[in-house]
């Protein structure tokens, strides 16, 4: 099948917005299944959520792959998770995909998490289409939903197609393009069944045509000429016109429910008129002796091959490698060079994945999505088909934001425990495994409490584990406050020769949260220190930034500027100007009005209105601040900014508090300072903690 019509897209949302229920039905109309499961039910559940635990939640948790064919196109299609926690499953498959599509509750609109996997597909420069679910929800309302696409994600959204009936009365849609109808008939709403538009509907179709030619004729001269002189265009133009303009960044909008089997169809066509194939992509490739330098990269099968493997799992057969076919062909059997490790390593089976199942194939050309069986790689690594040939950039990775110990109830099971991390965390880029080394603790950090929860269940199902699992901690940081200047001698004279080191400088705060927001900046003259002991001296503080003076935990936003000092010509070292820094840093440290940082979330939270009064006392209680309250039908949407450790626990909470109809969802929004009495009661704590850990 020609590159021309082949779509790699993605499935992404907020959670419960329905994407894996569309992709349910997609799969059904393509002829990939041949019976609808639903993802709460009494069957199977759906077939993109293989995993047990998946179907016991009825939450995506893992992005799943298939390929499938709609008039004369294939599509590999990926449904991703929609829960903040699984957000590194959305980063990586918009990594790698040519087109998505944006489903939306008619109801919720457009949500935190749409917010979230808007963003990403910005990162990515991901074209799109919009696809309201849900119509048949009491209170849906696609007018505002799209209205919502422009205030809040600033997308250039725009109707193309109006509802016919809303609520339970929900019949089909007026396709704005066509002019025409569209009602589904069949036990699970497999006939399209293309009639006049209604008459009661006319009129509003015509208005709605014209705001939809409007909005399509910014992409295109030609076309506001047309409605300049009151002409009308060809179908055949506003698809051609209509295609352009998804390519530079609108957003059409389509209706339907999944549920309910109405306006898929119309969905899949328009996935193969107007999101991008694998030719419509500019793709390049760096250098790796000059990263500078980027490389074009061409969906050519006959070129050199270039590949990213963007998802790694693991099972009983070994690992798995998803892998994007960016440029040239792999065969079976053949031989493609790791471009991180220099390895060369042999693709001895190469599969088309369908949810967990696995077909075999010979060979994959540019453009396709497959994976590969028994390669050693890493998330987000480059294969090609010689050394040193490209690297594609990775994809970003958020820091994980809380940390847990886990060790297995029984000792002897301890082998298989660090097996079973091991795996997630070459699986799951966002999953985190370290040990402390005071309390040699083992710690695994995630992006949130249901994450982790997700990996300690996977543990104990896939691995026969039981885990204990400790009080959750916090990530929390140390700054400095103001600038010290430093004037610090390290000498030491114990038989033979000594150790001599004389710094002085400043030690100040930049803004900046980050893992490595520190900066050093070398400032002596005149050899006052010999250059060769300079990267010394940086080395001496970078390394003391893991663990800072106050109570251990991570430094940043911190700047050395390295003014003068002294040395001796047989006593000083490398060594000692480092472990001068070091003793420096312990210090000096301490004098710059240290503060704890703590990370705080954006949390939006969903409740019914009669709830709105005990919910917001209670995130003021959890030291929370509003940001914004809004109440739609009946509906509460409070977004607040809470601290990360008054959130524990929160999901339990907040089901108690709205007889189990509040639901929420939160990410990392930024660090901010701990208040004094807060920061002493965390030293404390801390410090208590080690006494006991000394015993």
């Amino acid at each position: 099948m020609s590159l021309a019509n082949t779509r790699n897209i993605g499935i992404s949302a907020h959670i419960d917005s329905g994407k894996t229920t569309l992709s349910e039905r997609i799969l059904y109309y393509t002829g990939r299944i041949h019976k609808i499961e639903d993802v709460r039910g009494d069957g199977d559940g759906a077939t993109m959520d293989h995993m047990d635990l998946e179907r016991e939640r009825g939450i995506t948790i893992t992005s799943a792959a298939t390929s499938v064919e709609w008039k004369g196109h294939k599509i590999n299609l990926i449904d991703t998770p929609g829960h903040v926690d699984f957000t590194v499953e959305v980063e990586r498959s918009l990594r790698v995909l040519d087109g998505a599509v944006l489903v939306l509750c008619s109801v919720g609109g457009v949500q935190s998490q749409s917010i979230t996997v808007d963003r990403q597909m910005k990162r990515y420069q991901v074209p799109r289409v919009a696809f309201v679910n849900k119509m048949d929800r009491t209170g849906a309302n696609p007018y505002k939903v799209c209205q919502q696409l422009r205030d809040k994600l600033q997308a250039d959204a725009f109707m193309m197609q109006i509802p016919i009936g809303a609520e339970d009365n929900f019949k089909g849609v007026v396709d704005l393009i066509k002019m025409v109808a569209y009602t589904h008939e069949g036990t699970e709403g497999e006939t399209v069944v293309e009639g006049p538009i209604p008459d009661d509907l006319k009129d509003e179709a015509e208005e709605k045509r014209m705001e939809m030619l409007e909005a399509l004729s910014m992409y295109d001269d030609t076309l506001m000429e047309m409605l300049l002189s009151e002409e009308l265009p060809t179908e055949e133009e506003i698809y051609k016109i209509a295609r352009q303009a998804v390519l530079n960044g609108a957003t059409p909008v389509y209706l339907g429910s999944a549920f309910k089997n109405k306006g898929v169809q119309p969905l899949l066509d328009a996935i193969n008129r107007f999101l991008p194939s694998p030719l419509d992509r500019e793709i390049h490739g760096r250098d790796p002796s000059d990263e500078s330098v980027r490389i074009p990269l061409t969906p050519d099968p006959k070129d050199k091959f270039v590949g990213m493997a963007f998802k790694i799992t693991d099972d009983q057969f070994g690992q798995l490698s998803f892998m994007r076919v960016y440029q040239g062909t792999i065969e079976k059997g053949g031989t493609y060079v790791n471009q991180r490790t220099g390895k060369s390593e042999r693709f001895s089976r190469i599969v088309r994945m369908h949810s967990d199942k696995r077909e075999e194939i010979d060979k994959a050309s540019a453009g396709d999505i497959i994976a590969v069986m028994g390669i050693d790689s890493a998330s987000g690594d480059t294969y090609c088909a010689e050394r040193d040939q490209c690297t594609l950039e990775s994809m970003f990775v958020p820091d994980p934001v809380i940390k847990v110990a886990v060790e297995p109830k029984n000792r002897g099971d301890a082998d298989k425990m660090s097996k079973a991390l091991l795996r997630f965390r070459k699986e799951d880029p966002t999953f985190r495994v370290f040990s402390d080394e005071e309390t040699g603790e083992i710690l695994i950090s995630g992006m949130g409490e249901l994450h982790l929860d997700v990996y300690v269940e996977r543990i104990r199902r896939e691995y026969g584990v039981d885990i204990q699992v400790g009080a959750p901690k916090v990530s929390y940081r140390e700054s400095p406050t103001r600038a010290v200047e430093f004037d610090y001698k390290h000498k030491k004279q114990s038989g033979g020769s000594g150790q001599y080191a004389h710094i002085k400088g400043t030690l100040s705060p930049i803004e900046s949260d980050s893992e490595d927001s520190f900066e050093f900046e070398d400032k002596v003259v005149g050899g006052r220190i010999p250059k060769q002991f300079i990267p010394a001296v940086e080395k001496g503080f970078r390394d003391s930034l893991s663990k800072g003076p106050v109570a251990e935990y991570p430094v940043v936003g911190t700047r050395i500027e390295l003014l003068d000092g002294s040395y001796h010509d047989v006593d000083s070292s490398e060594k000692s100007f480092y472990t001068a820094a070091q003793g420096c840093f312990r210090e000096y440290f301490k004098q710059a009005g240290p503060k704890l940082l703590e990370p705080i979330m954006k949390v939006e939270i969903e409740c019914p209105e009669s709830f709105q009064g005990s919910v917001v006392g209670d995130v003021t209680k959890r030291r929370g601040i509003m940001s914004a309250s809004d109440v739609d039908n009946g509906v509460c949407v409070i977004v607040a900014e809470v601290p990360l450790a008054e959130t524990f626990g929160y999901a339990t909470d907040l089901r108690s508090m709205t007889q189990g109809q509040g639901t929420f969802t939160m990410e990392l929004a930024t660090y901010n300072q701990v208040p004094s009495n807060i920061q002493e009661d965390i030293i404390e704590q801390k410090r208590k903690a080690q006494l006991v850990g000394a015993k």
